[in-house]
Protein backbone atom coordinates (compact mmCIF):
# COMPACT_ATOMS: atom_id res chain seq x y z
CA UNK A 1 0.00 0.00 0.00
CA UNK A 2 2.82 2.09 0.44
CA UNK A 3 4.18 2.34 -2.65
CA UNK A 4 0.80 3.35 -4.12
CA UNK A 5 1.03 6.04 -1.74
CA UNK A 6 4.44 7.49 -2.50
CA UNK A 7 4.07 6.88 -6.38
CA UNK A 8 0.86 9.51 -6.36
CA UNK A 9 3.14 11.72 -4.38
CA UNK A 10 4.73 13.55 -7.18
CA UNK A 11 4.96 17.57 -7.77
CA UNK A 12 4.33 19.67 -10.31
CA UNK A 13 6.93 22.17 -11.49
CA UNK A 14 6.87 25.09 -8.38
CA UNK A 15 7.82 27.53 -10.55
CA UNK A 16 5.08 28.00 -13.30
CA UNK A 17 2.25 28.26 -10.95
CA UNK A 18 1.27 31.86 -10.34
CA UNK A 19 1.39 31.70 -6.26
CA UNK A 20 -1.43 32.04 -3.08
CA UNK A 21 1.36 34.08 -1.63
CA UNK A 22 5.05 34.54 -0.51
CA UNK A 23 6.08 33.13 2.94
CA UNK A 24 9.10 34.27 4.90
CA UNK A 25 11.00 31.04 6.29
CA UNK A 26 13.27 32.21 9.63
CA UNK A 27 16.14 29.67 10.70
CA UNK A 28 17.99 28.95 13.93
CA UNK A 29 19.66 25.84 15.24
CA UNK A 30 20.38 24.29 18.73
CA UNK A 31 22.83 21.84 20.46
CA UNK A 32 25.40 21.01 17.20
CA UNK A 33 27.74 18.66 17.88
CA UNK A 34 31.58 19.77 17.28
CA UNK A 35 33.20 17.89 14.93
CA UNK A 36 36.42 19.23 15.74
CA UNK A 37 37.49 19.27 19.37
CA UNK A 38 39.48 22.48 19.24
CA UNK A 39 36.96 24.29 16.81
CA UNK A 40 33.32 25.35 17.03
CA UNK A 41 31.32 24.71 13.67
CA UNK A 42 31.03 27.59 11.11
CA UNK A 43 27.43 26.32 10.03
CA UNK A 44 25.51 27.34 6.90
CA UNK A 45 21.85 26.00 6.29
CA UNK A 46 21.02 24.96 2.58
CA UNK A 47 17.70 25.34 1.84
CA UNK A 48 16.15 22.85 -1.22
CA UNK A 49 13.09 22.12 -2.79
CA UNK A 50 11.70 18.89 -4.96
CA UNK A 51 10.37 19.33 -8.36
CA UNK A 52 9.75 16.08 -10.55
CA UNK A 53 11.65 14.24 -7.99
CA UNK A 54 14.83 15.98 -8.00
CA UNK A 55 16.12 18.40 -5.19
CA UNK A 56 17.11 21.78 -6.33
CA UNK A 57 18.83 24.81 -3.96
CA UNK A 58 17.14 27.57 -4.00
CA UNK A 59 19.22 29.51 -1.70
CA UNK A 60 21.49 29.60 1.64
CA UNK A 61 22.08 31.66 4.45
CA UNK A 62 25.11 33.07 5.70
CA UNK A 63 27.77 31.50 7.06
CA UNK A 64 28.05 32.18 11.34
CA UNK A 65 31.11 31.38 12.50
CA UNK A 66 31.64 29.22 15.85
CA UNK A 67 28.28 28.73 17.05
CA UNK A 68 26.79 26.00 18.44
CA UNK A 69 23.15 27.41 19.05
CA UNK A 70 23.15 29.60 14.97
CA UNK A 71 20.21 32.19 14.53
CA UNK A 72 20.49 32.98 10.88
CA UNK A 73 19.74 36.54 9.90
CA UNK A 74 18.89 35.71 6.17
CA UNK A 75 15.35 34.81 5.60
CA UNK A 76 14.60 32.31 3.00
CA UNK A 77 11.43 34.11 0.57
CA UNK A 78 9.41 31.10 -0.54
CA UNK A 79 6.15 30.88 -2.81
CA UNK A 80 3.20 29.49 -1.29
CA UNK A 81 0.75 27.04 -2.89
CA UNK A 82 -1.81 25.33 -0.94
CA UNK A 83 -3.09 23.31 -3.83
CA UNK A 84 0.43 21.82 -4.10
CA UNK A 85 2.63 19.77 -1.50
CA UNK A 86 6.04 21.43 -1.54
CA UNK A 87 8.94 19.34 -0.46
CA UNK A 88 11.73 21.11 1.34
CA UNK A 89 14.89 20.15 2.83
CA UNK A 90 16.97 22.40 5.21
CA UNK A 91 20.85 20.75 5.19
CA UNK A 92 23.29 22.43 7.62
CA UNK A 93 26.73 22.48 7.01
CA UNK A 94 30.14 23.05 9.08
CA UNK A 95 31.50 25.58 6.66
CA UNK A 96 35.11 24.93 7.86
CA UNK A 97 36.86 26.58 4.51
CA UNK A 98 37.05 29.45 1.70
CA UNK A 99 35.61 26.44 -0.80
CA UNK A 100 32.09 26.33 0.32
CA UNK A 101 30.01 23.69 0.19
CA UNK A 102 32.75 21.78 -1.69
CA UNK A 103 34.67 20.92 1.43
CA UNK A 104 32.24 21.17 4.07
CA UNK A 105 30.67 18.73 6.43
CA UNK A 106 27.52 17.38 6.18
CA UNK A 107 25.80 18.26 9.78
CA UNK A 108 22.79 16.80 9.37
CA UNK A 109 19.03 17.61 7.26
CA UNK A 110 15.54 17.99 8.02
CA UNK A 111 13.01 17.21 5.50
CA UNK A 112 9.21 18.35 5.82
CA UNK A 113 6.33 20.65 3.78
CA UNK A 114 5.95 24.31 3.63
CA UNK A 115 2.20 23.13 4.30
CA UNK A 116 3.64 22.01 7.87
CA UNK A 117 5.52 25.20 8.95
CA UNK A 118 2.60 27.26 7.43
CA UNK A 119 0.02 25.36 9.36
CA UNK A 120 2.27 24.95 12.68
CA UNK A 121 4.36 28.85 12.21
CA UNK A 122 6.61 27.52 14.19
CA UNK A 123 8.45 23.95 13.08
CA UNK A 124 11.47 22.31 15.15
CA UNK A 125 12.57 18.90 14.14
CA UNK A 126 15.67 17.00 14.96
CA UNK A 127 18.58 17.36 12.17
CA UNK A 128 18.44 13.67 10.41
CA UNK A 129 22.55 12.77 9.29
CA UNK A 130 23.80 10.29 7.29
CA UNK A 131 21.05 6.99 7.08
CA UNK A 132 18.25 9.18 9.26
CA UNK A 133 19.99 8.93 12.60
CA UNK A 134 19.14 11.24 15.17
CA UNK A 135 21.71 13.44 16.70
CA UNK A 136 21.28 15.86 19.60
CA UNK A 137 20.40 19.31 17.14
CA UNK A 138 17.52 20.10 16.22
CA UNK A 139 16.37 22.86 13.81
CA UNK A 140 13.34 25.54 14.13
CA UNK A 141 11.91 26.84 11.08
CA UNK A 142 9.25 29.80 11.32
CA UNK A 143 6.97 31.12 8.96
CA UNK A 144 5.42 34.76 8.47
CA UNK A 145 4.01 35.79 5.31
CA UNK A 146 5.08 38.45 2.77
CA UNK A 147 2.23 40.09 1.50
CA UNK A 148 1.09 43.18 0.15
CA UNK A 149 -2.07 45.11 1.47
CA UNK A 150 -5.05 43.06 1.03
CA UNK A 151 -7.37 45.29 3.23
CA UNK A 152 -10.33 47.36 2.11
CA UNK A 153 -11.96 51.04 2.54
CA UNK A 154 -15.14 51.75 2.66
CA UNK A 155 -16.14 55.24 1.32
CA UNK A 156 -19.32 57.56 0.86
CA UNK A 157 -18.91 60.99 -0.85
CA UNK A 158 -21.76 63.67 -1.30
CA UNK A 159 -21.96 66.82 -3.46
CA UNK A 160 -23.50 70.42 -3.42
CA UNK A 161 -24.07 72.90 -5.29
CA UNK A 162 -23.11 70.79 -8.38
CA UNK A 163 -24.04 73.12 -11.66
CA UNK A 164 -27.45 72.21 -13.41
CA UNK A 165 -27.01 70.73 -16.74
CA UNK A 166 -30.22 70.54 -17.78
CA UNK A 167 -32.99 72.93 -19.10
CA UNK A 168 -36.29 71.37 -17.96
CA UNK A 169 -35.17 69.77 -14.50
CA UNK A 170 -32.08 69.41 -12.34
CA UNK A 171 -28.80 67.48 -12.90
CA UNK A 172 -28.57 63.99 -12.33
CA UNK A 173 -24.95 63.56 -11.00
CA UNK A 174 -22.89 60.53 -10.41
CA UNK A 175 -19.02 60.67 -9.50
CA UNK A 176 -15.73 58.58 -10.90
CA UNK A 177 -12.81 57.72 -9.25
CA UNK A 178 -9.63 56.85 -11.35
CA UNK A 179 -6.21 56.08 -10.09
CA UNK A 180 -3.49 57.60 -12.05
CA UNK A 181 -1.17 55.05 -13.18
CA UNK A 182 2.81 55.51 -13.22
CA UNK A 183 2.24 55.57 -16.86
CA UNK A 184 0.29 58.67 -16.41
CA UNK A 185 -3.04 56.49 -18.03
CA UNK A 186 -5.97 56.23 -15.39
CA UNK A 187 -7.97 53.27 -14.29
CA UNK A 188 -11.64 53.28 -12.99
CA UNK A 189 -11.90 52.14 -9.25
CA UNK A 190 -15.51 53.39 -9.02
CA UNK A 191 -18.66 54.68 -10.61
CA UNK A 192 -21.48 55.42 -8.15
CA UNK A 193 -25.31 55.77 -8.91
CA UNK A 194 -26.83 58.45 -10.97
CA UNK A 195 -28.79 60.80 -8.57
CA UNK A 196 -31.93 61.40 -10.17
CA UNK A 197 -32.79 65.43 -10.25
CA UNK A 198 -29.93 66.58 -7.60
CA UNK A 199 -28.03 69.01 -7.17
CA UNK A 200 -26.75 68.05 -4.05
CA UNK A 201 -26.49 64.31 -4.15
CA UNK A 202 -25.67 61.79 -1.53
CA UNK A 203 -24.04 58.54 -2.93
CA UNK A 204 -24.07 55.20 -1.45
CA UNK A 205 -20.74 53.80 0.23
CA UNK A 206 -18.61 51.33 -1.29
CA UNK A 207 -15.70 49.30 -0.67
CA UNK A 208 -12.76 49.04 -3.06
CA UNK A 209 -9.42 47.01 -2.41
CA UNK A 210 -6.52 49.61 -1.20
CA UNK A 211 -4.69 47.82 -3.72
CA UNK A 212 -7.25 48.67 -6.17
CA UNK A 213 -7.75 52.03 -5.01
CA UNK A 214 -4.18 53.48 -4.72
CA UNK A 215 -2.06 50.51 -5.63
CA UNK A 216 -1.34 50.56 -1.97
CA UNK A 217 0.40 53.97 -2.26
CA UNK A 218 -1.50 56.28 0.11
CA UNK A 219 0.07 59.23 -1.98
CA UNK A 220 -1.12 58.03 -5.46
CA UNK A 221 -3.22 60.72 -7.14
CA UNK A 222 -6.72 59.78 -7.94
CA UNK A 223 -9.10 61.92 -10.14
CA UNK A 224 -12.27 62.24 -9.53
CA UNK A 225 -15.25 63.35 -12.19
CA UNK A 226 -18.37 64.58 -11.63
CA UNK A 227 -21.24 63.96 -14.61
CA UNK A 228 -24.24 64.65 -14.74
CA UNK A 229 -26.38 61.41 -16.31
CA UNK A 230 -27.62 61.20 -19.74
CA UNK A 231 -29.97 58.51 -21.24
CA UNK A 232 -27.98 58.63 -24.39
CA UNK A 233 -24.89 58.27 -22.69
CA UNK A 234 -23.52 61.32 -23.96
CA UNK A 235 -22.84 62.70 -20.41
CA UNK A 236 -22.38 65.90 -19.69
CA UNK A 237 -19.06 67.44 -17.55
CA UNK A 238 -19.45 68.94 -14.40
CA UNK A 239 -16.19 69.25 -12.87
CA UNK A 240 -13.41 67.27 -11.56
CA UNK A 241 -10.66 67.35 -8.71
CA UNK A 242 -7.60 65.36 -7.52
CA UNK A 243 -6.86 64.19 -4.51
CA UNK A 244 -5.54 60.89 -3.01
CA UNK A 245 -6.05 58.18 -0.02
CA UNK A 246 -3.96 59.84 2.25
CA UNK A 247 -5.82 63.13 1.83
CA UNK A 248 -9.17 60.93 2.34
CA UNK A 249 -8.39 59.73 5.40
CA UNK A 250 -8.21 63.46 7.16
CA UNK A 251 -12.49 62.31 7.47
CA UNK A 252 -10.88 59.62 9.89
CA UNK A 253 -9.63 61.89 12.15
CA UNK A 254 -12.78 64.07 12.17
CA UNK A 255 -11.64 66.57 10.04
CA UNK A 256 -14.31 67.43 7.49
CA UNK A 257 -12.74 66.52 3.83
CA UNK A 258 -13.98 68.63 0.56
CA UNK A 259 -12.66 69.70 -2.74
CA UNK A 260 -14.15 72.04 -5.33
CA UNK A 261 -15.45 70.57 -8.19
CA UNK A 262 -13.83 72.41 -11.17
CA UNK A 263 -14.66 72.85 -14.50
CA UNK A 264 -11.35 73.98 -16.33
CA UNK A 265 -13.37 75.44 -19.51
CA UNK A 266 -15.00 77.79 -17.02
CA UNK A 267 -12.33 78.18 -15.11
CA UNK A 268 -10.12 79.77 -18.06
CA UNK A 269 -13.49 82.11 -19.59
CA UNK A 270 -15.30 83.27 -16.34
CA UNK A 271 -13.32 85.57 -14.19
CA UNK A 272 -15.53 85.02 -11.18
CA UNK A 273 -15.17 81.60 -11.24
CA UNK A 274 -15.28 79.23 -8.08
CA UNK A 275 -16.23 75.91 -8.44
CA UNK A 276 -18.82 74.13 -10.29
CA UNK A 277 -19.54 72.19 -6.72
CA UNK A 278 -18.69 71.21 -3.65
CA UNK A 279 -17.86 67.08 -3.21
CA UNK A 280 -17.23 66.05 0.59
CA UNK A 281 -16.18 62.72 1.85
CA UNK A 282 -18.74 61.54 4.37
CA UNK A 283 -17.48 57.84 4.96
CA UNK A 284 -13.79 56.51 4.82
CA UNK A 285 -13.17 53.26 6.99
CA UNK A 286 -10.27 50.98 6.50
CA UNK A 287 -11.62 47.40 7.03
CA UNK A 288 -9.15 44.64 7.47
CA UNK A 289 -8.94 41.47 4.93
CA UNK A 290 -7.23 39.09 7.03
CA UNK A 291 -5.27 36.45 4.32
CA UNK A 292 -5.89 32.68 4.30
CA UNK A 293 -2.30 32.11 6.09
CA UNK A 294 -3.42 34.58 8.83
CA UNK A 295 -6.29 31.90 9.24
CA UNK A 296 -3.74 29.39 9.07
CA UNK A 297 -1.00 30.49 11.00
CA UNK A 298 -3.99 31.72 12.99
CA UNK A 299 -4.77 28.40 14.38
CA UNK A 300 -7.43 27.47 11.79
CA UNK A 301 -7.59 24.18 11.27
CA UNK A 302 -8.66 21.86 8.06
CA UNK A 303 -10.87 19.08 8.79
CA UNK A 304 -10.54 17.41 6.01
CA UNK A 305 -13.17 14.22 5.14
CA UNK A 306 -13.96 11.77 2.81
CA UNK A 307 -17.51 10.01 1.01
CA UNK A 308 -17.03 7.45 -1.41
CA UNK A 309 -19.38 6.25 -3.77
CA UNK A 310 -20.15 2.43 -3.78
CA UNK A 311 -23.27 2.32 -6.23
CA UNK A 312 -23.55 -0.56 -8.64
CA UNK A 313 -22.35 1.43 -11.11
CA UNK A 314 -18.95 1.19 -10.61
CA UNK A 315 -19.08 -2.47 -11.42
CA UNK A 316 -18.07 -5.06 -9.18
CA UNK A 317 -14.98 -4.94 -7.53
CA UNK A 318 -13.88 -8.39 -8.06
CA UNK A 319 -13.92 -7.70 -11.81
CA UNK A 320 -10.83 -5.92 -12.78
CA UNK A 321 -13.23 -3.68 -15.51
CA UNK A 322 -14.40 -2.15 -11.49
CA UNK A 323 -13.66 1.28 -10.87
CA UNK A 324 -13.17 -0.25 -7.49
CA UNK A 325 -10.50 -3.09 -8.84
CA UNK A 326 -8.09 -3.23 -6.40
CA UNK A 327 -4.78 -3.93 -9.01
CA UNK A 328 -1.79 -5.21 -6.72
CA UNK A 329 0.74 -2.38 -9.04
CA UNK A 330 -1.31 0.14 -10.29
CA UNK A 331 -4.44 2.35 -8.18
CA UNK A 332 -7.72 3.11 -9.56
CA UNK A 333 -9.08 6.34 -9.71
CA UNK A 334 -10.59 6.39 -6.54
CA UNK A 335 -6.72 5.81 -4.80
CA UNK A 336 -5.60 8.34 -7.10
CA UNK A 337 -7.89 10.90 -6.11
CA UNK A 338 -7.85 10.16 -1.97
CA UNK A 339 -4.10 10.76 -2.49
CA UNK A 340 -3.61 13.61 -4.46
CA UNK A 341 -6.35 15.90 -2.36
CA UNK A 342 -5.54 14.05 1.00
CA UNK A 343 -1.91 14.45 0.97
CA UNK A 344 -2.44 18.46 0.69
CA UNK A 345 -5.32 18.62 3.37
CA UNK A 346 -3.52 16.47 5.82
CA UNK A 347 -0.68 19.07 6.62
CA UNK A 348 -3.53 21.22 7.90
CA UNK A 349 -5.00 18.82 10.42
CA UNK A 350 -3.20 18.74 13.60
CA UNK A 351 -4.32 15.28 14.62
CA UNK A 352 -4.01 13.71 10.94
CA UNK A 353 -7.46 11.65 11.69
CA UNK A 354 -10.02 11.95 8.90
CA UNK A 355 -13.78 10.82 9.15
CA UNK A 356 -14.33 8.29 5.65
CA UNK A 357 -18.09 7.63 4.69
CA UNK A 358 -19.51 5.39 1.96
CA UNK A 359 -22.77 5.81 0.41
CA UNK A 360 -24.82 4.33 -2.04
CA UNK A 361 -24.03 -0.07 -0.55
CA UNK A 362 -25.68 -2.23 1.05
CA UNK A 363 -23.84 -2.84 4.45
CA UNK A 364 -23.37 -5.27 6.76
CA UNK A 365 -25.33 -6.93 8.95
CA UNK A 366 -28.64 -6.47 7.54
CA UNK A 367 -27.69 -5.49 3.89
CA UNK A 368 -29.56 -2.05 4.26
CA UNK A 369 -28.98 0.84 1.52
CA UNK A 370 -27.16 3.25 3.23
CA UNK A 371 -26.10 6.85 2.65
CA UNK A 372 -23.73 7.64 5.29
CA UNK A 373 -22.19 4.86 6.85
CA UNK A 374 -18.79 4.52 8.17
CA UNK A 375 -16.15 3.12 6.16
CA UNK A 376 -14.34 1.25 8.95
CA UNK A 377 -17.71 0.03 10.41
CA UNK A 378 -17.31 2.00 13.01
CA UNK A 379 -20.51 4.60 13.70
CA UNK A 380 -19.04 6.29 16.66
CA UNK A 381 -15.72 6.67 15.57
CA UNK A 382 -15.03 6.88 11.82
CA UNK A 383 -11.81 8.11 11.86
CA UNK A 384 -9.02 7.18 10.22
CA UNK A 385 -5.62 7.37 10.99
CA UNK A 386 -3.79 9.81 8.45
CA UNK A 387 -4.35 8.90 4.73
CA UNK A 388 -2.89 5.48 4.44
CA UNK A 389 -5.47 4.71 7.28
CA UNK A 390 -8.02 6.32 4.69
CA UNK A 391 -6.84 4.34 1.92
CA UNK A 392 -6.85 0.98 4.22
CA UNK A 393 -10.27 1.65 5.47
CA UNK A 394 -11.21 1.89 1.66
CA UNK A 395 -9.90 -1.38 0.35
CA UNK A 396 -10.66 -3.61 3.34
CA UNK A 397 -14.44 -2.21 3.12
CA UNK A 398 -14.75 -3.42 -0.48
CA UNK A 399 -15.29 -7.18 0.15
CA UNK A 400 -17.62 -7.06 2.82
CA UNK A 401 -20.25 -4.49 0.98
CA UNK A 402 -22.67 -5.00 -1.68
CA UNK A 403 -22.67 -2.45 -4.58
CA UNK A 404 -26.29 -0.66 -4.72
CA UNK A 405 -27.62 2.58 -5.53
CA UNK A 406 -28.84 5.39 -6.04
CA UNK A 407 -26.68 8.25 -6.09
CA UNK A 408 -27.42 10.23 -3.14
CA UNK A 409 -24.92 12.67 -1.92
CA UNK A 410 -27.22 15.10 0.20
CA UNK A 411 -27.25 12.71 3.29
CA UNK A 412 -23.39 13.16 3.62
CA UNK A 413 -23.36 16.82 3.16
CA UNK A 414 -26.14 17.41 5.48
CA UNK A 415 -23.86 15.06 8.02
CA UNK A 416 -20.78 16.96 7.50
CA UNK A 417 -22.81 20.60 7.76
CA UNK A 418 -24.23 19.03 11.11
CA UNK A 419 -20.64 18.81 12.60
CA UNK A 420 -19.59 22.40 10.91
CA UNK A 421 -22.47 24.03 12.55
CA UNK A 422 -21.96 21.78 16.12
CA UNK A 423 -18.19 22.47 15.84
CA UNK A 424 -19.01 26.49 15.07
CA UNK A 425 -21.02 26.98 18.20
CA UNK A 426 -18.89 24.77 20.99
CA UNK A 427 -15.59 25.09 20.28
CA UNK A 428 -13.24 27.31 21.03
CA UNK A 429 -10.80 26.85 17.89
CA UNK A 430 -11.46 27.37 14.45
CA UNK A 431 -11.84 24.91 12.62
CA UNK A 432 -12.72 24.76 8.27
CA UNK A 433 -14.34 21.64 7.11
CA UNK A 434 -13.54 20.05 3.72
CA UNK A 435 -15.68 17.52 2.23
CA UNK A 436 -14.39 14.99 -0.43
CA UNK A 437 -17.08 13.59 -2.64
CA UNK A 438 -16.09 10.81 -4.96
CA UNK A 439 -18.94 9.23 -7.61
CA UNK A 440 -18.84 7.69 -10.39
CA UNK A 441 -22.63 8.67 -11.50
CA UNK A 442 -25.35 11.23 -11.98
CA UNK A 443 -26.57 12.24 -8.86
CA UNK A 444 -30.48 11.56 -8.36
CA UNK A 445 -31.27 13.76 -5.03
CA UNK A 446 -30.39 16.73 -6.91
CA UNK A 447 -32.72 19.27 -5.14
CA UNK A 448 -31.94 17.88 -2.06
CA UNK A 449 -28.71 18.48 -2.49
CA UNK A 450 -28.93 21.52 -3.91
CA UNK A 451 -30.68 22.56 -0.77
CA UNK A 452 -28.24 20.98 1.90
CA UNK A 453 -24.96 22.93 -0.12
CA UNK A 454 -27.27 26.24 0.40
CA UNK A 455 -27.36 25.64 3.43
CA UNK A 456 -23.53 24.81 4.29
CA UNK A 457 -23.10 27.66 2.33
CA UNK A 458 -23.54 29.52 5.68
CA UNK A 459 -20.86 27.17 7.66
CA UNK A 460 -17.27 27.10 7.64
CA UNK A 461 -17.18 23.94 5.01
CA UNK A 462 -15.81 23.93 1.32
CA UNK A 463 -17.42 20.89 -0.97
CA UNK A 464 -15.19 19.07 -3.59
CA UNK A 465 -16.47 16.71 -5.83
CA UNK A 466 -14.55 14.63 -8.23
CA UNK A 467 -16.05 12.54 -11.22
CA UNK A 468 -14.20 9.33 -11.47
CA UNK A 469 -14.87 7.07 -14.73
CA UNK A 470 -16.30 8.41 -17.99
CA UNK A 471 -20.08 8.98 -16.89
CA UNK A 472 -22.16 12.17 -17.81
CA UNK A 473 -21.51 14.83 -15.41
CA UNK A 474 -23.17 17.97 -16.53
CA UNK A 475 -25.79 18.15 -13.88
CA UNK A 476 -22.17 18.46 -11.80
CA UNK A 477 -21.23 21.68 -13.19
CA UNK A 478 -24.73 22.97 -12.23
CA UNK A 479 -23.38 22.46 -8.48
CA UNK A 480 -20.24 24.73 -8.99
CA UNK A 481 -21.35 27.83 -9.02
CA UNK A 482 -19.17 29.26 -11.66
CA UNK A 483 -21.59 29.60 -14.65
CA UNK A 484 -24.42 31.65 -12.19
CA UNK A 485 -25.10 31.43 -8.34
CA UNK A 486 -26.76 27.82 -7.09
CA UNK A 487 -30.69 28.62 -5.96
CA UNK A 488 -32.18 25.75 -3.72
CA UNK A 489 -35.12 24.45 -5.27
CA UNK A 490 -37.54 27.18 -3.26
CA UNK A 491 -35.12 29.84 -5.07
CA UNK A 492 -32.55 30.21 -2.07
CA UNK A 493 -29.19 31.99 -3.10
CA UNK A 494 -26.01 29.91 -2.52
CA UNK A 495 -24.46 32.86 0.27
CA UNK A 496 -21.06 31.96 -0.88
CA UNK A 497 -19.68 29.36 -3.60
CA UNK A 498 -18.50 26.55 -2.07
CA UNK A 499 -18.81 24.02 -4.74
CA UNK A 500 -15.87 22.77 -6.31
CA UNK A 501 -16.41 20.15 -9.35
CA UNK A 502 -13.84 18.35 -11.42
CA UNK A 503 -13.73 15.62 -13.82
CA UNK A 504 -10.99 12.89 -13.22
CA UNK A 505 -10.85 11.75 -16.55
CA UNK A 506 -9.38 15.62 -17.53
CA UNK A 507 -6.45 14.60 -15.05
CA UNK A 508 -6.06 10.61 -16.36
CA UNK A 509 -2.53 11.39 -18.03
CA UNK A 510 -1.46 14.29 -15.38
CA UNK A 511 0.36 13.96 -12.42
CA UNK A 512 -1.96 13.74 -9.01
CA UNK A 513 -0.59 17.21 -8.01
CA UNK A 514 -2.30 18.21 -11.04
CA UNK A 515 -5.44 17.27 -10.05
CA UNK A 516 -5.00 18.57 -6.32
CA UNK A 517 -4.34 21.56 -7.58
CA UNK A 518 -7.03 22.04 -9.81
CA UNK A 519 -9.90 21.19 -6.66
CA UNK A 520 -7.80 22.65 -4.20
CA UNK A 521 -7.65 26.02 -6.03
CA UNK A 522 -10.68 27.58 -4.91
CA UNK A 523 -10.52 26.27 -0.79
CA UNK A 524 -8.00 29.47 0.26
CA UNK A 525 -10.80 32.18 -1.28
CA UNK A 526 -13.58 30.19 0.23
CA UNK A 527 -12.16 30.01 3.93
CA UNK A 528 -11.25 33.82 3.80
CA UNK A 529 -15.06 34.88 2.28
CA UNK A 530 -16.43 32.78 5.07
CA UNK A 531 -14.43 34.52 8.12
CA UNK A 532 -13.78 37.68 6.62
CA UNK A 533 -17.88 37.74 5.75
CA UNK A 534 -18.43 36.71 9.23
CA UNK A 535 -16.36 39.59 10.72
CA UNK A 536 -14.08 36.81 12.80
CA UNK A 537 -10.56 37.27 13.34
CA UNK A 538 -8.14 34.86 13.52
CA UNK A 539 -8.34 33.60 16.80
CA UNK A 540 -4.52 34.21 17.55
CA UNK A 541 -4.23 37.46 15.65
CA UNK A 542 -2.44 39.71 18.44
CA UNK A 543 0.26 37.37 18.86
CA UNK A 544 0.67 36.87 15.16
CA UNK A 545 0.14 40.51 14.54
CA UNK A 546 2.73 41.53 17.25
CA UNK A 547 5.79 38.50 15.90
CA UNK A 548 4.81 40.29 12.32
CA UNK A 549 5.66 43.75 14.28
CA UNK A 550 8.39 42.71 15.96
CA UNK A 551 10.31 39.69 14.25
CA UNK A 552 13.97 39.65 14.78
Amino acid sequence: MSNIYESAATTLDLFNTPCLAKVELRVACKGISDRDALSKPDPCVVLKMQSHGQWFEVDRTEVIRSSINPVFSKVFTVDFYFEEVQRLRFELHDISSHNGLKDADFLGAMECTLGQIVSQRKLSKALLKQGNTSGKSSITVTAEELSGNNDYVELAFSARKLDDKDFFSKSDPFLEIFRINDDGTGSIVHRTETIMNNLSPVWKSFKVSLNTLCSGDEDRQLKCTVFDWDSNGKHDFIGEFQTTFREMKGEMDGRQMMWDCINPKYQTKKKNYRNSGVVTINLCKIIKMHSFLDYIMGGCQIQFTVAIDFTASNGDPRNSCSLHYIHPYQPNEYLKALVAVGEICQDYDSDKMFPVYGFGAQIPPDFKVTHDFAVNFDEDNPECAGIQGVLEAYQNCLPKIQLYGPTNIAPIIQKVANAASEEMHTKEAMEYFILLILTDGVITDMADTREAIVHASHLPMSVIIVGIGNADFSDMQMLDGDDGILRSPKGEPCLRDIVQFVPFHNFKHASPAALAKSVLAEVPNQVVDYYNGKGIKPKCMSDYESSRAFSP
